[in-house]
């Protein structure tokens, strides 16, 4: 099995694709309403909790499915879906939201 095959499998790519969303969602909040405190939590960041969490039940079946068909090329998604992750966690981290 080649990584780029590996990459192309759904499982390896929705973690990806939503840590993207994420941070999407944090970049279009902030750039139109500012990093300013709320009472309430709003409906971006209950979805952007949703999409971060999200993220664990297809991470588990990407690991249970190929990882003893492909461990080599395993570890090298979970670097990529891990930088996807801390990319989507960065802002909230940073900018204390």
């Amino acid at each position: 099995m080649k990584l780029t095959l590996l990459l192309s499998r759904p499982s390896a790519v929705i973690p990806v694709a939503m840590s993207v969303a994420a941070l999407a969602l944090v970049t279009i909040y902030v750039s139109i309403f500012g990093v300013a405190r709320e009472a309430d939590e709003g409906a971006v960041a209950h979805l952007w909790q949703l999409l971060i969490v999200g993220q664990a039940p297809v991470v588990a079946f990407f690991l249970i499915k190929w990882l003893p068909r492909a461990p080599r090329f395993v570890f090298a998604v979970l670097v990529v879906q891990a930088l996807a992750l801390l990319a989507a966690l960065a802002p909230v981290y940073f900018l204390h939201l």
